[in-house]
């Protein structure tokens, strides 16, 4: 796990600085998507808690992003149900014709991994929403499974991971 970690940062740093040179290119910030593997049955729906606490997350990470003056956010509304209908990690990159049909320069997806209550995984990956290549993948070990350290997590990699490679004022 060290390991893939260590990798994915480094394939952020690398990729950033070249989206990062254009100004305000449009996103499409999809809703979080969460893989709970402490549960009996991994496959079951989020519980409500869950559901807030991605719905939160997904509009902090799309203001976040428009605070930047880096994005223009792109209202999702047209391909929400399709989306929701999507396990947008493993769609075959249906994020990506998604972005594109609402006229996205880019597709931001987002998932979080919950080992535990303890242990928890955010991950952000920004895609070209034209050639489906990634442009930046992120991601954050969280300790504890509430508001705060979901929100926190959100802040923590657009601000140290997304917008710090350009060295964008933090």
């Amino acid at each position: 796990m060290r390991g893939t970690a260590m990798m994915l940062t480094a394939l952020s740093i690398a990729l950033l600085p070249a989206a990062a040179g254009a100004q305000e290119r449009s996103a499409a910030v999809f809703d979080f998507e969460l893989h709970d593997t402490s549960r009996a049955d991994p496959l079951k729906a989020p519980d409500a808690e869950h559901r807030s606490r991605m719905t939160q997350a997904s509009e902090r990470l799309r203001a976040r992003l428009a605070e930047s003056g880096r994005f223009k956010i792109v209202d999702i509304a047209p391909v929400t149900a399709e989306a929701h209908a999507s396990n947008l990690q493993a769609c075959g990159g249906c994020d990506v014709t998604f972005a594109d049909r609402i006229g996205a320069d880019l597709s931001v997806t987002g998932t979080v991994n919950k080992i535990s209550n303890l242990i928890l995984n955010m991950m952000i990956f920004v895609r070209d929403a034209k050639t489906g290549d990634n442009v930046a993948v992120m991601q954050a070990e969280m300790r504890g499974d509430t508001d705060e350290s979901w929100l926190r997590a959100v802040d923590w990699l657009v601000r140290n991971r997304l917008l710090a490679a350009a060295g964008a004022p933090r």
